[in-house]
């Protein structure tokens, strides 16, 4: 718990410090285009939060070398390996020019340093067809590479309203720390638990008033750290299902791979073309009706707040299962199955207008 305690603290002051340092100046750290379909808040804020969790690590790994703690090694090789992907991404961050192509690119390059560096492969799934692929060393790490940069983008993809991404990540943290507290793993305890401290104490400053942004590095990079802890989780820990990350992160997964099935299949568009119609959004404007016709600043944040705890209930949905059938497979296999369907009928009645009326907030 040392860990979890100084990774939030160091992080909710990094976190302020940026805040501050980038209130009246710092313009191109700014998300100033308000137009498109996945904007919603009515003034500028800083998009650069990945920098106090990503340095909030950093100290911790140094300080972790500095006492001989044994976590720092693998800390630090983790922070190594997460450059590529967080440097991209913050590169979008400062200049708005990266394509989701490149930095895709830049997940996939993190992910397939992690797998040689810290031996983050994917040797077992428990899935029918795609054990045959993972009992090959090249199979293991084509399949660590895709997972790992599928999740880095897909806590990118929920990142849309104020401490949604952050929660989530939040939770799939602490699910990891629970797990590896159950079979004794104290570095990928460890690790987790730093994950979690480092992720609420920007968490703070960005709900619900929205102070600061994580940005594309620093949801590429949590979402990269979240899924090589995971693979640490099974590498070290046969006992745990390799199901079980699966389950914890399947609503920002399955929101990605929703996302690209409506997107090229249903509307014919390109799988990168940002759209309004994430499940996010549509809680956003079509669930919180107390706001309709209003767009003053007020009103805009006010909406955003509330529409986060909605999605964290979702997420919540899937990581409570997966803490509790950590190691059936069987069971987390059937969550994940009722999970897509509650999720493509509820997206189904939020777009048809036919959200029943004690989910919708009026006031």
């Amino acid at each position: 718990m040392i860990v979890f305690l100084f990774t939030f603290v160091l992080s909710a002051a990094l976190t302020l410090f940026v805040v501050r340092l980038l209130r009246h100046r710092g313009s191109a750290t700014k998300d100033h285009d308000r137009s498109g379909p996945q904007k919603v808040h009515a003034r500028t804020v800083a998009r650069v939060g990945g920098v106090a969790i990503v340095g909030t690590l950093g100290v911790l790994g140094v300080a972790s070398r500095w006492i001989d703690a044994p976590l720092a090694d693998d800390l630090l090789k983790l922070l190594a390996c997460g450059m590529p992907v967080f440097a991209v991404g913050l590169l979008e961050d400062l200049t708005k020019r990266v394509s989701p192509r490149n930095r895709l690119v830049a997940a996939a390059v993190s992910a397939l340093l992690a797998a040689f560096v810290l031996g983050t492969v994917i040797d077992r799934t428990d899935i029918w067809g795609l054990d045959l692929i993972a009992s090959t060393a090249a199979g293991a790490v084509a399949l660590a590479v895709l997972a790992v940069a599928g999740i880095s983008n897909a806590i990118n993809i929920i990142d849309g309203f104020n401490g949604l991404a952050s929660m989530c990540a939040e939770m799939i943290f602490l699910a990891l720390a629970y797990v590896a507290f159950q079979v004794g793993d104290t570095l990928v305890f460890s690790l987790a638990l730093a994950g979690a401290g480092a992720v609420l104490g920007f968490f703070i400053w960005n709900y619900p008033a929205g102070l600061i942004f994580l940005g594309d590095g620093g949801a590429y990079f949590i979402g990269f750290m979240a899924a090589v802890v995971a693979l640490l989780l099974l590498q070290r820990n046969p006992q745990v299902s390799p199901l079980f990350p699966l389950l914890a992160c399947i609503y920002p997964v399955f929101e990605t791979l929703f996302s690209m099935y409506r997107r090229k299949v249903i509307r014919g568009r390109s799988v990168g073309m940002p759209d309004g119609l994430h499940l996010h959004s549509l809680v956003y404007r079509r669930m919180l009706r107390w706001a309709i016709g209003r767009e003053d600043a007020a009103a805009m944040m006010k909406r955003n707040s509330r529409t986060a705890p909605y999605l964290w209930l979702l997420c919540m949905f899937a990581v409570v299962p997966a803490v509790l059938f950590w190691d059936d497979s069987r069971v987390l296999g059937a969550c994940i199955v009722l999970f897509a369907l509650a999720y493509v009928i509820l997206y189904g009645r939020i777009i048809r207008f036919k959200v029943p009326g004690w989910m919708v907030s009026k006031r």
